[in-house]
């Protein structure tokens, strides 16, 4: 199974435009929150795989009241939980592990800054940057996660400028 991973996409937006040549081909988009407004998680849907999106804390009331906070997806066997902010770096990956004691990998956002870490279980952590807003990093990216076997493993994609 492949997963398209993506967060902070702070949409509609300037010139800002979603990677919908990563994001059409997968089996499943998950949105890891500040989507912004509405148009972009029907843009998302319209793609055609299933979507899965927690609310960040620039969503627009309608996200708001439609997106929860956090969630639990079980994806061919993998556990992976969904929170917008993990909060700050120092500590991060032992209190994700205790919020989301069951899962075996949380995906989060809103720092912008790409991560994948992984403790000594196997239990992992994954943010997957910005498609569309990079911020102080030197290129926009988004994530793929491919699950086999009971195990999921992540990619960085360097989307460029």
């Amino acid at each position: 199974m492949l997963v398209a991973v993506i967060s902070d996409t702070h949409m509609p937006r300037g010139r800002r435009r979603l990677p919908v040549e990563h994001l059409a081909g997968a089996d499943v988009i998950l949105h890891a929150g500040d989507l912004m407004e509405r148009s972009v998680l029907e843009e998302l849907h319209e793609l055609g795989p299933p979507v899965h999106a927690v609310r960040g804390n620039v969503d627009d009331p309608w996200l708001q009241a439609r997106l929860p906070l956090q969630r639990t997806l079980e994806l061919e066997g993998v556990r992976i939980g969904m929170v917008h902010d993990a909060g700050p770096a120092r500590g991060r990956l032992e209190r994700m592990r205790r919020q989301f004691p069951d899962e075996d990998a949380v995906i989060f956002g809103h720092s912008h800054i790409p991560l994948h870490e992984t403790d000594a279980s196997g239990f992992q952590i994954f943010n997957p940057g910005s498609a569309t807003d990079r911020r102080r990093q030197p290129t926009h990216t988004m994530g793929l996660a491919r699950i086999a076997a009971g195990r999921v493993t992540f990619e960085l994609l360097d989307l460029g400028r």
